[in-house]
């Protein structure tokens, strides 16, 4: 007997539905899966045969033929566990198949039967919702709060083989998984390190509000011990909180990479990665057989933090160069091309040469100009093309590191922050796919960042002095918009401008 049931794998974010068909026939005992299965799908064989033995289910002692389709698309992943013996089930006429049609069924079997939770359930849920004519979905018990997420889809969470085969006999017996409300899991408190545990530093933490309150990309260039790292990891303590659209977004990637069964239902305060210098290319744009996402797409609508920058490789840092342009990466494969989102807001600490002394005004540099020059050669003139806010972190006097002077704290500054980024929104609401001003595009340019006669010419001067390229001129005017919409003005005037103009120095040692 033939029986179908439906199933679903991922490319990138994007949900593929899967036909699971299982054919029961005469002919020796024997399991054959067809489809382009990879591994784990062809070792799912032995985990079902044991998992309905031992949920006291009969393995039918025929030929058994498991065809996922479409045929030409290659599956992945123990996901396929739950629904091919279901399929069994049905084929074998263990259990009613009249709810198979508008079901979706995603779980890992154990060997006892028990239902083990996966990775990708929540773009796999959106997608049935929004495309794929699903009306019910079954999933396991750890992942069925993320599934529930999606309004509109009956969810099903259940621990063991025979639960799913009871519900599927008598449907009226259980109910589906409530969500709950989405104001609870977007307004939570924080816990994150207060910005007012830096001293001094005024610049430094200026700059540090600019990016927050627009997007802004950031790097921080000083002495060993002055407060970089300190200061880029409190950023997160000053940008506003997740939308629920950006939650619900920012929550699918982390499913996708597996990392959401372990954090709960949604994503609720923005990313924060921060890999290792020793990190590889694929590692941070994302890759592999079957593409998943890197540190960039990971730190989406969020901060992707490279503290001792110049240690990374250069050919890594290049990688960088396109996902900081256009928000996404694509990766491209034989068969497939793969695209990820990565609109994040890049962080970079470093020190201004080999010994981390040259410019210290109380520790001489020991370091040659050859050698200096090879340090800042791994960052190309490009990649700090895209690097809006560019700031040099001095040495704290004895008396700022005695005194017991705390600075502003986060609330406070993220307050400032959101009027700001308040300010964008209305602007831009038209233009749903620009969030914050660094997104701006020419159009958006011309239309917000109109300037006067003086400054004119004070931007014409600083191109000719700092020999500054188009993009980053453009990148001083994102500033500039961010520095008038912190102080609640609707045009931009010359003082905004000399100020992003400053924060540009630093282009001039690459």
């Amino acid at each position: 007997m033939l029986a179908r049931v439906w199933s679903a794998t991922l490319l990138g974010l994007e949900a593929i539905k899967v036909g699971v068909e299982v054919d029961v026939s005469g002919g020796l005992p024997n399991i054959t899966v067809v489809g382009l299965p990879d591994t784990a799908i062809q070792e799912s064989k032995e985990r079902v045969k044991a998992a309905l033995k031992n949920a006291e289910f009969g393995v039918p002692m025929r030929k058994i033929v498991i065809n996922l389709t479409p045929a030409d698309l290659r599956k992945e992943g123990p996901s396929f566990d739950l629904p091919i013996s279901i399929a069994i089930l049905a084929a074998s006429e263990q259990i009613s198949a009249h709810l198979l049609g508008d079901t979706l069924l995603l779980g890992e079997l154990s060997l006892d039967g028990s239902i083990r939770a996966i990775a990708g359930v929540l773009p796999i849920a959106a997608a049935a919702k929004e495309r794929l004519n699903i009306t019910t979905l079954v999933v396991p018990y750890d992942n069925a709060q993320e599934a529930a997420v999606v309004e509109g889809l009956a969810v099903y969470g259940f621990k063991h083989l025979r639960e799913v085969a009871e519900f599927l006999t008598h449907p009226e017996d259980f109910q589906p998984v409530t969500f709950q409300q989405q104001e609870d899991l977007i307004s939570i408190p924080l816990n994150l390190p207060d910005l007012k545990d830096v001293k001094g530093q005024n610049l430094a933490r200026r700059a540090l509000e600019i990016a927050a309150a627009g997007g802004h990309n950031l790097v921080f260039v000083g002495p060993p011990g002055s407060g970089k790292t300190m200061l880029a990891r409190r950023l997160p303590s000053i940008l506003p909180d997740l939308t629920f659209e950006e939650a619900l977004e920012v929550s699918q990637i982390h499913s996708v990479a597996g990392l959401l069964k372990e954090r709960g239902t949604l994503i609720r305060t923005r990313p924060f990665r921060s890999p290792h210098h020793s990190a590889s290319g694929p590692s941070l744009v994302g890759g592999g057989s079957y593409p998943k996402p890197g540190e960039i797409s990971l730190a989406h609508r969020g901060v992707l933090f490279l503290d001792e920058l110049t240690e990374f490789k250069r050919t890594v840092l290049e990688f960088l160069r396109q996902p900081l342009e256009d928000g996404s990466v694509s990766i491209s494969r034989a068969r497939q091309s793969i695209q990820f989102p990565a609109q994040f807001t890049l962080i970079a600490s470093t020190n201004p040469c080999p010994c981390g002394y040259y410019g210290d005004s109380i520790q001489a540099c020991s370091c040659s100009s050859r050698q200096r020059e090879q340090y800042w050669a791994k960052l190309s003139g490009p990649l700090m093309d895209r690097i809006d806010l560019q700031v040099i972190v001095s040495r704290l006097k004895p008396e700022e590191m005695t005194g017991m002077t705390l600075g502003e704290d986060s609330q406070t500054i993220r307050e400032r922050v959101k009027k700001a980024r308040g300010h964008a929104y209305q602007r831009y609401q038209a233009d749903r796919a620009v969030r914050c001003n660094a997104q701006m595009q020419p159009k958006h340019l011309r239309q917000y960042c109109q300037l006067d006669q003086m400054s004119r010419q004070l931007l014409e001067g600083a191109i000719q002095r700092l020999g500054l390229s188009a993009r980053a001129m453009d990148r001083i005017l994102k500033v500039s918009r961010t520095i008038a919409d912190l102080a609640e003005q609707e045009t931009i005037k010359s003082h905004h401008l000399a100020e992003a103009i400053q924060y540009r120095t630093i282009d001039r040692l690459i």
